[in-house]
């Protein structure tokens, strides 16, 4: 059974939060929530609480949820919409600023064999 939690038009740049994603994808639950934690990159704070509210989607899901069994399976970064504004440039010209957003998509899944670590 899979669970997902979605984060829509958080305003950073998409490229900076695949950094991190790239990070947590294959992780067990707890592990992701470590790296997360203590990661000095601004794009983690997000990413952790939409891994708390995958988390929180699954126990509500799910009778007897055991977070040690649980590993993200995929999380996808998405450019969302992009805010064009104007900044004023020598000779009276103007430059385009892009304000760029992402969509954050995390699938969280149960591993087959608790056997085995990665």
């Amino acid at each position: 059974m899979e669970t997902i939690a979605r984060l829509r038009n958080y305003p950073t740049s998409p490229r900076k939060m695949r950094l991190l994603a790239d990070v947590i994808r294959g992780k067990r639950v707890e592990d992701a929530l470590k790296v997360l934690k203590f990661s000095r990159q601004h794009a983690s704070r997000p990413l952790e609480q939409l891994l708390l509210s995958a988390i929180a989607n699954r126990q509500n899901s799910e009778i007897g949820f055991e977070e040690g069994t649980v590993f993200v399976k995929e999380i996808k970064v998405d450019s969302g919409r992009m805010l064009k504004r104007f900044r004023p440039a020598p000779h009276g010209r103007a430059h385009r600023i892009r304000k760029r957003s992402n969509h954050i998509t995390i699938v969280l899944a149960k591993l087959e064999n608790t056997a085995t670590s990665e």
